[in-house]
This record gives C-alpha cells, sequence and structure tokens, in this order.
C-alpha cells in the first residue's frame, strides 16, 4: 500500500509588484505597515520629519525612495508627489498626532494645528494622489477611537474624531474608482504613545492587558496587518475600521 502527500500550494506575495506610499513611514504604525507591505511583495516609498530616523527604515525596508520633510507643509508635499512616478498603487497616511487639553485654553495656532495634521493633511494627499493611485488602488487614513469619549481635554480630538469618517465617504465618492478608508485605532504600543505617556506607560499598558477583552494591547503590527487587508480587499471603500481591541467598550 502506497501512501501520497499533498505539498500546500506556496501562496503568492498579495502586493506583489505594486507601490505603497507611507507618509510617516519611518516610525510606528508606519513602518509597521511598510515591513508589512515589503513581505508581502510590495516596494515602498517612505517620508518622515526626521532624516535619520527615515534614513534608516529606508535602508532597512530597502526603499525606491525617501523624503524628509513636515507633510502639514502643503508645497512641501506637493512637491513630494510632484516627483513621484504614477501609478502609485495605495497611499497611507499616518503623519499627525493626538491633540488634548481644553478647547477655551487653546490658541488659534493650537486649534489650527490640531484640524490641520488630520483632516487637512488627509485633503491634500487626496487631492495630490486622485490623479496618481491606480484605479482599484487606496488611500488609507488614520483616525481613532479615542476621542469619541466626550469629555474636558478631549475637545479638539473629539471634534477631529467626529470630522474624519464623513470626509472618509466623501473623498471615497470623489476619487472612485480609487478606494479610500479610515483606520482607527485605540492605544497603540508605538514611542509616540511612550512619549505621551512618559512614565506612566507601564501601568497603562498593565491596565490594558487587565481590562481589554483582547487580553493584550495592540501593538503597530496588528493595525499594520489591517492596513495591508483593505489594500488588498478591492471590495473596501468609504468605511470606518475600528481596532481598539474593544477599548471603547470597557474604558
Amino acid at each position: 500500500m502506497t501512501t501520497s502527500s499533498t505539498v500546500p500550494a506556496q501562496c503568492e506575495p498579495e502586493l506583489l509588484g505594486q507601490t505603497v506610499v507611507v507618509i510617516g513611514g519611518s516610525a510606528g504604525i508606519g513602518l509597521a505597515t511598510a515591513r508589512r507591505a515589503r513581505a508581502e511583495g510590495a516596494g515602498v516609498i517612505l517620508t518622515g520629519r526626521d532624516p535619520e530616523r527615515l534614513e534608516q527604515a529606508g535602508g532597512e525596508l530597502e526603499a525606491q525612495r525617501t523624503a524628509a520633510f513636515d507633510a502639514n507643509d502643503p508645497a512641501e508635499l506637493k512637491r513630494f508627489f510632484d516627483a513621484v512616478p504614477k501609478p502609485i498603487d495605495h497611499v497611507l497616511v499616518t503623519a499627525g498626532g493626538p491633540h488634548y487639553g481644553r478647547v477655551l485654553q487653546m490658541d488659534f495656532a493650537e486649534a489650527r494645528d490640531a484640524f490641520s495634521g488630520h483632516v487637512m493633511l488627509a485633503l491634500e494627499v487626496a487631492r495630490n494622489t486622485v490623479d496618481k493611485i491606480r484605479p482599484g488602488g487606496a488611500l488609507l487614513l488614520i483616525g481613532g477611537t479615542g476621542g469619541r469619549k466626550i469629555g474636558l481635554g478631549n475637545g479638539i480630538a473629539s471634534a477631529v474624531t467626529a470630522a474624519l469618517p464623513p470626509l472618509t465617504a466623501s473623498l471615497a465618492l470623489e476619487m472612485a474608482p480609487v478606494r479610500v478608508n479610515l483606520i482607527a485605532p485605540g492605544f497603540v504600543d508605538t514611542q509616540l504613545s511612550a512619549s505621551i505617556l512618559g512614565d506612566d506607560l507601564e501601568a497603562r499598558r498593565k491596565e490594558l492587558r487587565a481590562t481589554l477583552p483582547i487580553g493584550r494591547v495592540v501593538g503597530p503590527e496588528d493595525v499594520a496587518a489591517l492596513a495591508v487587508h483593505i489594500m488588498v480587499n478591492t471590495a473596501l471603500t468609504g468605511a470606518t475600521y475600528d481596532i481598539d481591541g474593544g477599548q471603547q467598550f470597557v474604558s
């Protein structure tokens, strides 16, 4: 009696031959997504503010190109995209951090920066990529779930959080057949989180491990896996995808 065994077919990388641009790709969610995209066969183009950190990330991932500049500068952003050969397959925008504080205590510049760092940046990236992203490709924006809770000190964060889903849906209609989606993380264990929390970081990690339904802290690799799935799944557009381990239900 002879037996035969089947060798599992090797899956072809899901982004093979595609180009992924990551705005804010030198650390955190952006870098993790660039790594995941490279593992799936994509070439990556990275931007960031810190030239040294960006050079290191670009070398690690053998990036097609890197560009160090402030993405919130519309002229610099346009100059960057003008120099990028088309077509691009996917763009992820991770630049811009959260802004907290009482609204009435913020000066005009602080309030403007809070909106510019997310809403206006998303709009400017969309304007510069609408003719560069191939049909069926994706523009991915990053929002959050934490700002959905209204409270003292959350005013601007809540306003920005509320603005991003309808902006995403509107862009999905205007940029079609390019797809536009929003990823909404809660706490993600990144260098940015560490810089915000400082000495309170480990206590926050411990609290989340004890309370989150998933029993662990969400990491940048978790968000990266979702981002690449959205790039690959061509039925997804105009939607917001929460990835917070259930944080919004237990906080």
